[in-house]
Formats: C-alpha cells, sequence, structure tokens
C-alpha cells in the first residue's frame, strides 16, 4: 500500500509511541512511517502518524499546541510524578481531606501563560547522549535544566475531594510542545501541601488533529485500502501557520529544479501566521516567511509542491523540501 499523508491515531494505553509506528508500518506494508510527538505509555488519544513523504514536515511542527485531559489523585508522591511509578512519599490522609475547592483553584493558579518547568526524571529527554530515564533507573543524580513552555489556558473540570487518597482533580490544558503534565500534577500537588501525582491522560488534540476524528489501531487494521485513503490527511495539512502560494506548471519546474521562484510570479493566497506578530517565545525567523507552494498541473486546481521560504528581499521563494515526484 502506497500512502502519503497524516493518520490521526488514537493511542491505547500500555502502548510507546514507537510501538504504534511499528503497527500502522505492518497494517500498511510501508516503512516510511513516523510520529509527531511522543505519548507516555501509559496514556491515551491523538497520536499523528506521518506516512510517506509526510515524515518530512516533523520538523515544522513546533508551532502546534497540544490538548489534555488529565486527573491526579492527591496525597502521594511518586518517582515517576505518575502513579505507575514507586510511591516516594506520602501525606497525612487527614490533609488530604481538609483540601478545599479554592486550595485547588490557588495551587492551579500559577500554570498559565509563560511558566519555567524542570523535565521530570522519568522522561526522554537527553543529557551528555543519555535519556534521564536511563540514569534514574541506574540511581544517578544529574542536573536537569529547567525550560521555558507556554500554556495558553489549564481550566479545572471536576474536583472530587474529601475521599482520602481517592480525591483527585481533572482539568484540562493547551500547551506548547515539550510541557510535561505530569510535573502540573506534581507540581500542583506540592503547593496543596499533600503532594499529587497523574493517574489518567487523554491527549484530546494536536494542533489541527482531535480526539473525534481519530481511529484505534484495531479499527484501522480492519478498513479496505480506499477507507484508509479516505481517512488520511494531506500532506500540508497540520502546516496551517504557513503561508500559501499558487503558481503553475513553470513555476513547479523552477522549483523542481531548485531554483528560486519570484513572488511576483505567484499568487499569494495566504500569509504565514506569524509574519507580522509573535509566537509565544522565539521562534525560526523562517517560520515568518515559510509558504506552503502549489500548482496547476494537469488541469488539477491545487498539487502540492513543497516548502518554500521567501528570501530576506522578499522578492523569491527559496525551495527548502520538495514533495511532488515528476511523475
Amino acid at each position: 500500500m502506497e500512502i502519503e499523508g497524516i493518520l490521526n491515531i488514537n493511542k491505547e494505553q500500555d502502548m510507546t509511541s514507537h510501538d504504534v509506528v511499528g503497527r500502522v508500518r505492518r497494517i500498511l506494508s510501508m516503512k516510511r512511517v513516523g510520529h509527531t510527538g511522543t505519548l507516555d505509555p501509559m496514556a491515551t488519544g491523538v497520536l499523528p502518524v506521518c506516512v510517506g513523504k509526510a515524515t518530512r514536515i516533523v520538523e515544522y511542527l513546533d508551532l502546534d499546541t497540544k490538548r489534555y485531559l488529565c486527573t491526579m489523585v492527591l496525597g502521594r508522591e511518586m518517582d515517576t510524578q505518575d502513579i505507575w511509578g514507586t510511591e516516594v512519599a506520602r501525606a497525612d490522609e487527614t490533609k488530604v481531606n481538609a483540601i478545599t475547592e479554592g486550595d485547588v483553584k490557588a495551587a492551579f493558579a500559577g500554570f498559565h501563560g509563560m511558566i519555567e518547568q524542570t523535565p521530570p526524571m522519568y522522561s526522554a529527554v537527553k543529557i551528555d547522549g543519555k535519556r534521564l530515564y536511563e540514569y534514574a533507573r541506574a540511581g544517578k543524580e544529574v542536573e536537569v535544566k529547567s525550560r521555558q513552555v507556554y500554556i495558553p489556558d489549564l481550566t479545572i473540570e471536576e474536583m472530587s475531594l474529601g475521599r482520602g487518597f481517592d480525591s483527585s482533580v481533572t482539568f484540562s490544558v493547551e500547551c506548547t510542545k515539550g510541557t510535561y503534565i505530569r510535573s502540573i500534577c506534581h507540581e500542583a500537588g506540592k503547593n496543596m501541601g499533600v503532594n499529587g501525582a497523574m493517574s489518567a491522560l487523554v491527549r484530546t488534540g494536536s494542533g489541527i488533529f482531535d480526539i473525534e476524528h481519530s481511529v484505534t489501531l484495531g479499527e484501522l487494521k480492519e478498513m479496505s485500502e480506499d477507507e484508509i485513503r479516505s481517512i488520511v490527511s494531506p500532506t500540508p495539512a497540520p502546516l496551517m501557520h504557513f503561508g500559501e502560494v499558487l503558481t503553475n506548471e513553470t513555476g513547479a519546474i523552477t522549483l523542481l529544479n531548485g531554483l528560486p521562484l519570484y513572488v511576483a510570479d505567484c499568487e499569494v493566497t495566504r500569509e504565514p501566521e506569524y509574519a507580522a506578530k509573535d509566537f509565544y517565545f522565539p521562534i525560526r525567523d523562517e517560520y515568518r516567511r515559510a509558504y506552503l507552494v502549489f500548482a496547476r498541473i494537469n488541469n488539477e486546481d491545487k498539487t502540492f509542491i513543497g516548502i518554500a521560504f521567501k528570501d530576506e528581499a522578499g522578492e523569491s521563494l527559496v525551495p527548502e523540501k520538495i514533495f511532488y515526484s515528476r511523475g
């Protein structure tokens, strides 16, 4: 089966993101498959999986935000910051039962906008060529630097308090790449003075993809080739932050030959979203000048050719990655 585009997979619990990629490879009988952002093994939900040439867009998805629904339990501190790790501390149950809705709201009040967050030791962040979880499993201490992440929205959805160590808080959150939801649970628990650990996590959205339109691996396996093709999103679909231009066949050939295309010879149908405004934190300057190039080829209205960056003079589009095959 030869398919190009992105599949919106609803990852099941107790699977790594790499496991999902392997299953999709086998179902489609394709080698060129990759995911767009790791989801913890015990988490479920949206995992966009790129197939074919679409794997080449992953590096441009830094501007996507992700959306989660998370539940945390109160009273316990875990080495992994979730309930699947080893308990390292437990609060007094009376103190846990004394937590009020006001205490919860105050504990989460600081998780909005730009925040500093230190990745948990049980994570895939690399230091000196090794993953943090490798250091953690070996019992070795290593300095982990904090980093900035942005949280546009965090909303407390439900509070189930006064139930001892079954007390829980459920919240939804939208955040930028690299945010650890486990760490939010851990820090919020500390803010309440009773500890806290993530007990459930569902990724409800990633960029343009949402859980309502996702499919499980089991569903994918039962689909016909035509059914699979019908749910594959086109390769450029996730790059909604980039601008868009339309050219003719001559312009397409120019790019295919690795030559710059004059902007004056194109129809600019959309400007880059961040051409004149800032993202939440500094981004690659090229993203402010990035365009998806489409062309009218073989009587088709729009054929995706590739990604081009406008030069600093604003006169030419310089090819960055070409996706169209001359055929």
